[in-house]
């Protein structure tokens, strides 16, 4: 009998452990791993990085700096890694702590490998950046923030197979080309904003940090008396308007997702108090985007700005003066300087660009009361000696 109900006393322990066991499993799921999983995108802050599960992967995206000191890579450069080491050593060894990489060019190609279906059915994808996840995990351990730049509107690509969404020749019909040969895409045309937004937001699942969006305007050069538009007209909405829209859109689309968002603009919109033909206004900009970049190349400031014959030869005094004045209109539209982030000249043009001739670019900055900037080589091909060292 003893033996009988020890044994028996066994059996039941065994049973309480299992129900136990079971419960806890049960419990566990339905309350801690279950919300997780019904969820396509879960954010969870870590220290100074923001995590982000996709699947089963998990990826990493650096905060925005409070000073972000930027250069430009092409796709190509960050997908060859013998170019882009190079690039990534002048990072490590100067102040810069950013870098700004193409994942959409005017080409129109996406630059890296996406699982997005509808981003795949387009063809578009040409993966000129492979294994970009580790690429960019790679960066963010050596602290640098990753910047994806994505030509909005300037998309051959998508022009060639969309022709009914590109600008077309009013003479007939075919689709417009700039004077460099590049087509573009309706500004109005709400299905390419879609496609934008699609494109943002599977870089940022890959682990990009900011997406930056160039080329969001309307075109300027080439034959403007043979263009024509279907989704814009110009008797009943102004270009400005249609690109308040947009930003509008952008904005409402990646924010929730609390993806940055920074905007490429004209350098004259610092101080054009219009939309100089291409929908771009400063202070129309400024509500939707977490930073704007107005690109104050002093070779692209016509002869006679502020009074110098060519203002390529006078790179501080064409910079302090554009974000001076962009300062103060971003003050008076109850915004904030703390935005600005302009692009500056580190190429030859109007001028022999020299280190002292770049640097004077960045003190101006400074002397603005910026603290951000970025700058800009098509050839990425930058001067070590601009740049202060560690």
């Amino acid at each position: 009998m003893t033996k009988a109900k020890s044994k028996s006393t066994k059996l039941v322990f065994v049973a309480v452990v299992f129900v136990i066991i079971v419960g806890g499993v049960w419990v566990g799921y339905t309350f801690l791993l279950q919300p997780f999983l019904e969820v396509p995108l879960q954010y969870v802050a870590v220290g100074q990085e923001m995590m982000v599960e996709i699947e089963k992967d998990v990826v990493s995206h650096k905060l925005t700096p409070a000073s972000v000191r930027a250069v430009y890579m092409t796709s190509w450069v960050a997908g060859t890694p013998s170019i882009r080491e190079r690039l990534i050593k002048l990072i490590e060894a100067t102040e810069l702590n950013a870098v700004v990489i193409d994942i959409k060019d005017y080409s129109g190609r996406i630059a890296f490998a996406t699982t997005d279906p509808e981003l795949v059915a387009t063809g578009a994808v040409e993966v000129r950046i492979p294994a970009v996840k580790e690429l960019i995990s790679d960066l963010h351990r050596r602290g640098v923030y990753v910047i994806g730049r994505v030509s909005v509107f300037q998309d051959v690509y998508y022009a060639n197979q969309h022709p009914e969404f590109a600008v077309h020749r009013s003479s007939d019909g075919e689709v417009w080309r700039d004077r460099k040969g590049i087509s573009w895409l309706e500004v109005g045309a709400t299905p390419v904003w879609a496609y934008v937004v699609r494109i943002a937001r599977a870089a940022y699942d890959v682990g990009f940090d900011e997406i930056n969006f160039d080329y969001i305007r309307f075109p300027s050069d080439g034959d403007m008396r043979d263009i024509g538009y279907d989704y814009f007209d110009a008797a009943s909405e102004t270009r400005a308007a249609v690109l308040k829209r947009f930003y509008a859109y952008l904005a409402a689309e990646l924010s929730p997702l609390h993806i940055p968002i920074s905007a490429d603009l004209f350098g004259l919109t610092t101080t054009s108090f219009d939309d100089l033909g291409i929908g771009q206004v400063l202070v129309d900009v400024a509500p939707y985007f977490d930073y704007l970049s107005p690109m104050v190349y002093p070779s692209h400031f016509a002869s006679g700005f502020l009074n110098f014959p060519n203002p390529a030869n006078h790179p501080y005094e064409v910079v302090n003066h554009s974000m001076l004045s962009a300062s103060g209109r971003l003050t008076a539209a109850s915004s904030t300087p703390d935005k600005l982030r302009p692009w500056l000249q580190d190429f030859n043009l109007g001028a022999s660009y020299t280190a002292e001739m770049v640097r004077a670019q960045i003190q101006a900055t400074y002397d603005a009361g910026l603290d951000s900037w970025m700058l800009w080589d098509p050839n990425n091909r930058y001067t070590p000696a601009a740049l202060n060292g560690l």
